[in-house]
């Protein structure tokens, strides 16, 4: 019998306890003008879940049983509890559609923002994650025993080059001291540049670079398509002789990195994740979604790295948000703190994180008192914008590199380093706009 009673009321609960296999969500939200918080938070909990606005007949107990529940509120920041049952294990897409769906658009809440997701060990275990990850990176691709930061370069200007050009760079950088060349996110396959040649050329400089420099060289082919092109692509690169593969997860979706994530497993390829796209809803302080969900769900699917930001460069990426996903993906046990949920990865390996975006020599030390060793650090215009060139260029972020690792000055390292010496005369230690 229908009571007129707020359909609503039923998603709040804040003597509630998640269970062990519950997913957690932790939400920061601003309600609508004349909203309360516990009602913007029944209706969240309500849309991502099972509820709607009005008294359904078609309630039965056993559907409300496995209803989300909003359990704690704490300013602006409120937790909801969602039964395991809400959920298609191993699927990404279900669970965005489901806790990240419609609620952005609800005339309740003036601003929305989903900042991170617990996960627990029943919903873990459905997704493979990582078939590389930080350990296998470095022992299986690049052979290190001391681990240093892995120096990728991105040849720029990142499109309008034609495949030899885009090789010559490519050859000169790596000679030069880079162990990983990438293609930038929006160069895929175009006129000037074609896929299948373009990977070609490149393995062939690749493997010359190897011979003459006697180090480990590969190469990030970004392979972004329509799905059933992206895994053509894939198997080319490892005809080729590739150990990597670059997607833009974002703009080809979540669906098309899970189907990728399998392909790669059966080609041996590892994984290198772009963000592209990611800003447009995480760099929203108040609504959206945060970046750090983003890598956690990158790790979750199971690419091998991804980009995390730098603080210094040219790109939005606060210093707590850079360590908080560092943290992410590179710990296997992660602890409650500020807007992060405890997390425990179990079996899933770590992921290489990636600090890129206006990087150059003299802003290398920062990166890695910031993030450590493990880490891969990307220069596109810190490379080849060095006065002396592509080479120098690159020799004087490898030299940077070098001095870190030893705890010398740059500038005392500059004595014995010529392009490292005319990088620091050329920027210091600017920090790009």
């Amino acid at each position: 019998m229908k009571t007129n009673i707020d359909p609503y009321k039923d998603f709040v609960d804040l003597g509630h306890r998640p269970k062990q296999n519950d997913l957690v969500c932790l939400f920061k939200v601003h309600p609508a003008k004349g909203m309360s918080m516990e009602n913007a938070m029944g209706r969240i909990a309500s849309e991502s879940s099972n509820g709607t606005w009005a008294e359904l007949t078609t309630l039965k107990e056993h559907i409300r049983k496995i209803r989300a529940r909003a359990f704690s509120i704490k300013g602006s920041y409120v937790k909801v509890a969602y039964p395991i049952e809400l959920f298609e294990k191993g699927s990404v897409p279900q669970l965005m559609s489901s806790v990240a769906g419609n609620i952005f658009g609800m005339k309740a809440v003036a601003s929305l923002r989903l900042e991170d997701i617990s996960l627990p060990k029943a919903y873990l275990s459905s997704f493979r994650g990582p078939g590389f990850g930080l350990d296998g990176v470095y022992e299986k691709i690049f052979k290190m025993k001391k681990r240093r930061p892995i120096l990728v370069h991105v040849p720029k200007p990142k499109v309008g080059m034609t495949v030899k050009e885009h090789a010559d760079a490519a050859r000169k950088a790596w000679l030069g001291g880079v162990d990983l060349l990438k293609d930038d996110e929006n160069l895929t396959n175009q006129d000037f540049n074609p896929f299948d040649a373009r990977m070609k050329l490149m393995f062939k400089y690749r493997d010359y670079a190897e011979n003459e420099t006697g180090e480990r060289k590969s190469y990030l082919a970004n392979i972004t398509a329509e799905t059933k092109e992206m895994i053509r692509r894939a198997r080319l690169v490892k005809e080729l002789g590739g150990e990597y593969v670059m997607v833009d997860i974002l703009t080809a979706g979540w669906a098309a990195a899970q189907t990728i994530r399998d392909e790669c497993e059966d080609l041996g390829l590892a994984i290198h994740a772009h963000r592209a796209f990611h800003a447009a809803f995480t760099r929203n302080a108040d609504h959206g979604m945060s970046m750090l969900l983003v890598a956690k769900l990158a790790r979750l699917i199971g690419v091998d790295q991804i980009h995390i930001g730098t603080v210094v460069g040219k790109l939005s990426s606060p210093r707590t948000e850079v360590l908080d996903i560092d943290d992410e993906i590179v710990n296997r046990d992660i602890l409650d703190h500020a807007r992060v949920l405890k997390e425990k990865w179990e079996a899933i390996k770590p992921v290489v994180p990636v600090s890129s975006g206006g990087l150059h020599p003299g802003l290398v030390p920062y990166v890695m008192k910031l993030l450590g060793p493990e880490i891969a650090i990307q220069a596109g215009g810190g490379i080849d914008g060095h006065p002396n060139g592509v080479g120098a260029g690159a020799a004087a972020m490898r030299d940077a590199v070098s001095a870190a690792m030893k705890h010398e000055s740059l500038a005392e390292y500059a004595r014995h380093s010529p392009a490292l010496k005319a990088a620091l005369e050329y920027w210091g230690g600017k920090r790009p706009i």
